[in-house]
């Protein structure tokens, strides 16, 4: 997918959005500023979350509600230094929920996921740095 603004960009968040279900865990991989959280903030429209979209970079984890009443959970884990800090955070009782897992900068941790989670690439487009080329691959490859 090609990217020319934020509005675009949560557009196409929308669309992932219509096709997560409970329990998915979608990794979220691009530099800073990339676009991740307004995918992320068009993700969470679509599963009719009413409450603020945004990152949780100093918070590190923020608990939405769907409109059905599912749990999602956004973690932005780009300040933590290691696997052991978001695991001291909770990270296996965000995993037992039904709810479904938004993980920005999800490096540290990709070892203890389990097996299945969905990933997003976010990139700017050279010379462009309103475009970004968004993949999204439903199944870890």
């Amino acid at each position: 997918m090609l990217s020319k603004s934020p509005e675009e960009t949560q557009k196409y968040g929308k669309a992932i959005g219509s096709v997560l279900k409970d329990k998915d865990i979608v990794l979220f991989y691009g530099e800073l500023g990339s676009g991740k959280t307004q995918l992320i903030k068009g993700i969470c429209s679509a599963l009719g979350v009413k409450q603020v979209v945004n990152s949780p970079t100093f918070i590190i984890v923020n608990e939405y509600v769907s409109g059905d009443n599912k749990n999602i959970y956004h973690f932005d884990l780009y300040r933590l230094k290691s696997a052991e800090e978001v695991i001291d955070i909770g990270l296996d009782d965000y995993l037992k929920d039904r709810g479904i897992i938004l993980i920005e900068w999800p490096e540290l941790i990709e070892d203890i996921l389990p097996a299945g989670s969905k990933k997003v690439f976010i990139s700017h487009v050279n010379g462009n740095e309103n475009s970004r080329y968004i993949k999204f691959y439903p199944v870890e490859e």
